[in-house]
């Protein structure tokens, strides 16, 4: 019998483990640094009253926050990344502690500046410019600023706003405590005669589960759990509507959609082309239902049914250096330099490959400015563990080229583009994989993952910004929401989206309860945005070749956030403020249904 016990940190071989030494020696160095970090933030705050005085104060100011954000992010990764490799450890859970304190103390440190800078006169900013070339290089951060003015109010005003901002994130605090800690979901009966309690990590787990009345039971002992506690969940989530109103309001803003839009300085136009290309496109996904149920074998589908696999996966196991020669394989169309970070990253040190005890679960990329990225993984010797190593490493190289190529001012890329090159990657990946096996049944398993990727993350999260779309509207409106009408709306959607072959279950009405992403307004479209470009990106690369992924390349990763998100990506060859590229994504659906359709039938 196989011993699954779970091996301690140092019984896992250096070559399979991170070099965080890579980032600090010792930890000595680090503790160095955040006194460092301290004393760079008593120097900002000396500043506070002077950034108008002259065109010198303004340049260090900028040098200064320059210095404190390089910092700042080394002290955060290596306590975090220390800790997450063994969570018992409380030396490191101590550094952790110690870098969200150091995080705060630096925001904290530079909260004047905004309001400072939107005071100096444009005429005296113009000169400032003139007379310090320095300032040159921080024109484009200032501009981002200045972009807010109409937004930013008396300082007074703003520091009402500021102190009321605890009261804001209340709805959402008593949301996550609810979620997290108080809701209890009733035990099941497996098929073997366990008893098993159904929590959030075992949820979709068990809407895998080839059992049809197992998938159910599960399924209603969540719902019904969310609509004991309907009317209270409710009063949370229009509680936050309407604070998120009020902020739009007081900050002038036409609508809370708009507010948090202009961060990116995104058009609105994209949300909405966002929603319209879906609907033109739902009939194929009204035909992947039809597919769903014909191939279940059921005279009915419910809402139960959406996540069990069509095909079998054919169990094979895959060692992490069998994943690495994969994905090598998969990502050769991107060229030599792009294949070469890949391989620095395999090789050297920036991957902590497998699960230890106390390791943190999931897997992530995390860079900080100066140093190569690192990438967590767990991987478990199996196709989804290749697809997430494929992922991460987009990310990483992402991070490593915006890194490489802009000053630490501009390295950041924003949330709204941040999955696009990890997404490219499995793209290309299952490009490969497709086109290179030759066993049906793996191209049936495969086609149905991508499926399944399509539905979850372009179909599902639209959907989820049309429920938004269409409830902050109402606020804004002075409409009263209730438990009610926000069952029927999202009941309503579903209905529209999985179309006459799915049976829409009452219980479904409660999901929009459970996605605690909708108390971050206006967020989740951005997977649905990110995906689809990720897609076009593939295309374009698979049938342009070396233009393709030059400009992919030169134009996007090495961009950091030196443009705005939508200009970076339409020089690289995909303009998401057109219906394009979400159209291209959905013809790629459309092309692997027809295929999988073929295959199945």
């Amino acid at each position: 019998m196989e011993d699954r016990k779970l091996r301690k940190r140092q019984e896992i071989p250096a070559e399979y483990k991170w070099k965080l030494t890579d980032l600090y020696e010792t930890d000595e160095q680090w503790e160095e640094e955040v006194e460092k970090a301290k004393e760079l933030c008593r120097q900002m705050k000396a500043l506070e009253g002077t950034l108008g005085q002259s065109a010198g104060q303004l340049l260090a100011f900028c040098r200064l926050e320059d210095e404190l954000s390089f910092l700042a992010a080394r002290i955060c990764v290596y306590a975090n990344e220390s800790y997450h490799q063994d969570t018992a450890d409380a030396k490191y859970q101590g550094f952790a502690s110690v870098s969200d304190s150091v995080m705060v103390l630096v925001s904290s440190s530079k909260s004047f500046a905004d309001p400072e800078i939107l005071a100096i006169p444009e005429e005296t900013l113009n000169a400032f410019f003139e007379e310090e070339p320095g300032l040159s290089a921080y024109r484009r951060k200032i501009g981002l600023i200045l972009r807010e003015k109409e937004h930013t109010l008396s300082p007074a005003e703003e520091q009402i706003l500021a102190e009321a901002g605890e009261l804001a994130v209340g709805p959402s605090n008593i949301f996550s405590m609810f979620n997290n800690a108080d809701i209890k979901f009733p035990s099941i009966t497996d098929v073997e005669g366990n008893r098993i309690q159904i929590t959030h990590g075992n949820f979709i787990k068990f809407m895998n589960h080839k059992d049809r009345s197992l998938r159910k039971q599960v399924f209603r002992g969540v719902y019904h759990t969310y609509a004991k506690w309907g009317n209270t969940i409710a009063a949370v989530f229009t509680s936050n509507l309407k604070q998120e109103n009020f902020y739009a309001k007081m900050r002038k803003y036409p609508s809370v959609r708009a507010m948090h839009l202009s961060e990116g300085n995104i058009p609105e136009a994209v949300y909405d082309n966002l929603i319209e290309t879906v609907h033109k496109h739902l009939p194929a996904m009204h035909r992947y239902m039809a597919l769903r149920k014909k191939l279940l074998g059921v005279e009915h589908l419910h809402m139960y049914d959406l996540y069990v696999p069509l095909a079998k996966n054919v169990e094979e196991n895959y060692s992490f250096e069998e994943a690495k020669t994969l994905v090598a394989k998969a990502l050769a169309p991107m060229g030599e330099e792009y294949l070469s970070i890949v391989e620095e990253g395999f090789t050297n040190g920036w991957i902590d490959v497998y699960e230890n005890e106390n390791k943190r679960s999931g897997a992530y990329s995390w860079a900080a400015y100066g140093t190569h990225p690192y990438i967590l993984l767990n991987y478990q010797n199996d196709l989804e563990s290749v697809f997430t190593l494929a992922h991460e490493m987009g990310h990483a190289v992402h991070s490593y080229l915006s890194n490489s190529h802009q000053p630490v001012t501009y390295a950041d890329y924003l949330i709204f583009v941040a999955e696009v090159a990890s997404t490219c990657n499995e793209a290309l990946l299952n490009h490969y994989l497709l086109e290179n096996e030759k066993d049906e049944k793996k191209q049936a398993f495969l086609m149905n993952h991508y499926l399944e990727n399509f539905r979850t993350t372009l179909y599902r999260q639209t959907m989820f910004a049309e429920f938004e779309k269409i409830v902050h509207e109402k606020t804004q409106a002075g409409e009263a929401l209730t438990m009610e009408s926000m069952n029927r709306i999202y009941h309503d959607l579903n209905v529209l989206y999985y179309g006459p072959d799915m049976v829409v279950d009452p219980e479904i009405d409660y999901e929009w309860m459970r996605i605690p992403h909708f108390y971050n307004a206006f967020y989740v479209y951005q997977y649905a945005t990110g995906f689809s470009a990720a897609v076009a990106f593939s295309r374009k690369i698979l049938k342009e070749g070396k233009p393709a992924v030059d400009a992919y390349i030169g134009n996007f990763l090495c961009g950091g956030s030196s443009g705005d998100p939508i200009d970076l990506l339409s020089a690289a060859g995909v303009d998401m403020s057109t219906p394009k590229p979400v159209e291209d994504a959905l013809s790629v659906f459309e092309d692997c249904l027809s295929r999988f359709e073929e295959q199945m039938n």
